[in-house]
């Protein structure tokens, strides 16, 4: 098989979760390891990094990774789901993953593939581990894809854990309880080795706890180590930038207080203050396992970790005239935090572009979102999408006034076709909504 063959195989083929929903979700590590052991256990052949969370493992992976980056380390990344190319899930320094290597590492599993059966994932996961040892990597960030004690991921031994928000997410697989998806979470804290809290609730505290203590595992709640603040002037986002950044202030008390400072992020977002705590705080506990991370190299990454990594989805300005934002948040603490940036911004109109999964709690996110908004409701080209017009019902209900359209090119001109100087359109919900914006801005002479 080409390239092209080959990932037409990986989407058709195999048990995808984006696609199929639960049917795709494997309830232990079986196939991963069986996967792993075919290939020699890669997984035990790098270092690594591991991060969880229901919101923010994203950033916080592509900041982690963008600083080792910038401290000179090679870097790998792994994360989920992919926007626009499938090779985004595996990188190097920032570069997307080999097309030759994708078709030679199918190749070299399909004869184990029909007594595995593993899932697409438990396939990226593998692939993306064997592609690390392939391009001897120093380190490697590997980002969870659902939950962490029975996610594919979890088969690393990482130098350190890091989780970020706890919320209501994948409740089917999870738990219906903070604290219970709180201790799915911790399943990725490994015996001996540190874990970083970025934030925790009451609920969720003592369940860190008593899963760091069980294990031995050192454990740092970042919230109670860093005080952090938003510099005033940073607070509204303007079109006028092409590169904006976000001015923080943010400080340690104690040892390694000289990482304390002000920063900048291109990660913009009021929301990234908290992702930013725990990425600080493991660096500060990195440097003490001997990782050299140079202060330089915190605030060049934290900078330019869009360019380094090449991160895409967290509140990204895609266009100035017309102005389109777009962010993957898609579950209640995701829109909450859209919510509250939308607080900081500075616009006449808004227009909100929106459609969701129908396995998601679609009633508690559409509760999150502005009532004086114009909404444009409409659905990714997947069987797990959510009907419009259902969407369109179920916000009206909420007094979310607006239409409902097929697809995201008829969802944008409609949008662009309302939209007045000064107005803000905002493209949210679905991952996979947004992963189909640039083409629609392509097809609708936009880009």
């Amino acid at each position: 098989m080409d390239y092209k063959e080959t990932i037409d195989f990986l989407y058709q083929q195999l048990p995808m979760f984006s696609r199929d929903g639960a049917s795709a979700f494997k309830k232990d590590l079986s196939n991963t390891l069986a996967l792993c052991e075919v290939l020699g256990n890669p997984q035990t052949k790098f270092k690594s990094i591991h991060i969880a969370g229901t919101n923010g493992k994203g950033s916080s992976s592509h900041m982690l990774a963008a600083i080792f980056q910038k401290a000179g380390y090679k870097t790998g990344l792994y994360t989920s789901p992919h926007l626009y190319d499938f090779r985004e899930r595996i990188r190097v320094n920032g570069a997307l993953c080999n097309e030759d290597f994708v078709v030679r590492f199918v190749n070299k599993i399909q004869p184990d593939l029909k007594r595995i059966l593993p899932s697409f994932f438990e396939i990226t996961v593998v692939m993306a581990f064997e592609y690390f040892v392939e391009q001897k990597v120093d380190i490697a960030i590997i980002e969870t894809g659902l939950g962490g004690r029975l996610d594919s991921t979890n088969v690393i031994l990482p130098e350190l854990s890091l989780i970020t928000n706890i919320g209501f997410d994948h409740m089917q697989f999870l738990g219906n309880t903070l604290p219970e998806i709180a201790a799915e979470k911790a399943g990725i804290i490994k015996e001996g080795r540190p874990v970083v809290i970025s934030e925790y609730l009451p609920e969720t505290k003592a369940v860190f706890g008593k899963t760091a203590a069980s294990l031995k595992s050192p454990i740092y709640l970042a919230q109670d180590l860093w005080t952090i603040s938003e510099d005033q002037q940073s607070k509204v986002l303007e079109r006028k930038q092409d590169t904006p950044l976000l001015s923080i202030t943010a400080r340690r008390e104690g040892a390694e207080s000289e990482i304390s400072g002000n920063y900048q992020l291109d990660l913009t977002g009021h929301y990234q203050l908290r992702n930013a705590v725990g990425v600080l705080e493991a660096i500060v506990q990195l440097r003490s396992l001997g990782w050299s991370l140079p202060v330089t190299a915190v605030h060049a990454g934290l900078k330019h970790v869009k360019e380094l990594t090449g991160f895409v989805g967290r509140w990204d300005q895609v266009l100035k005239d017309p102005w389109v934002i777009t962010d993957v948040g898609h579950n209640v603490d995701g829109i909450r935090m859209i919510k509250e940036q939308l607080s900081y911004m500075q616009y006449e109109g808004l227009h909100i572009v929106t459609g969701f999964v129908k396995d998601k709690d679609v009633s508690a996110s559409l509760k999150e979102l502005p009532v004086a908004a114009s909404y444009y409701f409409t659905q990714a080209p997947i069987p797990r999408a959510l009907d419009a017009s259902l969407l369109k019902d179920m916000a009206a209900a909420l007094n979310l006034k607006g239409k409902a359209y097929s697809d995201i090119d008829a969802a944008l001109k409609a949008a662009t076709d309302d939209y007045r100087p000064g107005d803000l359109i905002l493209i949210c919900g679905s991952v996979f909504l947004v992963a189909e914006v640039k083409g629609a801005l392509q097809r609708l002479g936009l880009n």
